[in-house]
């Protein structure tokens, strides 16, 4: 077969096509918008490449052999395909489409950046469905040039590793507690803030250090971490019903009303959170319309 491929030339199957169709060399040469001899030269490169006449002289113009008449089916539904697969993409239509999009993210940036989103996206395009994937940074690049993932949604990064991205907001830092808790009356000092008693996110798991003890290390301070989570959500719990204090993005601490915050004495540096997505989609129409719904509904809110 890859022989006979190397051998074929696209226009001689479109001309074959016609041909078929016409069972006249001087209509499908019209067809064709090429010189009748242009037509007879590919028809003789035709007949040498299948080993067959093809089409025989007939009295009301040429009649289709055997051989013929078993390529006019297969032969148009392959440049059928042919044609489908190098037209441009079609226009992404929300309304009835029914794509799934895998989306990789932490169970803050579900809440930070996919929750303000979501009731736009079901409305716009309601047989979609979305599955959240706990975002695993290292392996990434290789979900998202599988397939395996459409979007990520993780800090901004200088290495982007064939990733896109798009940054969607800065984000900054709070110190949040329980609504009464007796030490977050007020903002606290460095030195009360370091004897407090801290919970930390750690998402790899068993951190214990992160931007906020770096910050007190280059001011010659230590704080207290005394539990290290790997999810935002059960720091909620523990801040409502414990004495532990934690350092929290303002972009989540803001939907916590049953807690308290308060600015930390120290200067902890923010971050940008971006989304991310491979070159593979990124002209995609619909992965296009997915990437502009989020964004937009992020700077509307």
């Amino acid at each position: 077969m890859n022989n006979i491929l190397r051998r074929v030339d696209l226009n001689l199957l479109v001309t074959l096509d016609v041909l078929l169709a016409e069972q006249n060399v001087t209509r499908a040469a019209e067809r064709l918008h090429f010189s009748q001899p242009s037509v007879s030269v590919h028809l003789a490169k035709l007949r040498d490449i299948f080993g067959d006449p093809l089409l025989l002289p007939g009295p009301r113009g040429m009649r289709t052999t055997a051989r013929a008449d078993s390529l006019r089916e297969p032969l148009r539904e392959a440049l059928a395909s042919l044609e489908r697969a190098v037209s441009p993409a079609a226009a992404f239509d929300p309304a009835t489409a029914d794509n799934t999009w895998r989306i990789a993210a932490t169970d803050y940036s579900e809440s930070t950046v996919l929750l303000p989103a979501l009731c736009g996206m079901r409305a716009a395009a309601p047989h979609t469905r979305i599955a959240v994937l706990e975002i695993n940074p290292p392996r990434l690049a290789k979900q998202a040039e599988r397939g395996e993932i459409d979007l990520a949604f993780h800090i901004t990064s200088p290495d982007t590793d064939n990733f896109h991205q798009q940054p969607l907001f800065t984000e900054s830092y709070v110190l949040v507690g329980r609504k009464d808790h007796p030490r977050l009356k007020r903002r606290p000092t460095l030195t009360q803030f370091c004897a407090l008693e801290h919970v930390i996110v750690s998402p790899d798991g068993g951190g214990f250090f992160g931007p906020t003890d770096e910050r007190l290390a280059a001011l010659g301070m230590k704080r207290r971490v005394a539990l290290s989570v790997p999810h935002f959500l059960f720091v909620r719990s523990v801040l409502a019903t414990t004495d532990l204090v934690s350092i929290q993005p303002w972009g989540l601490a803001k939907h916590w009303p049953e807690l308290r915050t308060v600015a930390p004495p120290v200067d902890i540096p923010g971050y940008e959170m971006s989304m991310y997505w491979h070159e593979r989609v990124h002209r995609d129409p619909a992965h296009r319309w997915l990437r502009e719904s989020i964004a937009q509904a992020i700077s509307a809110s």
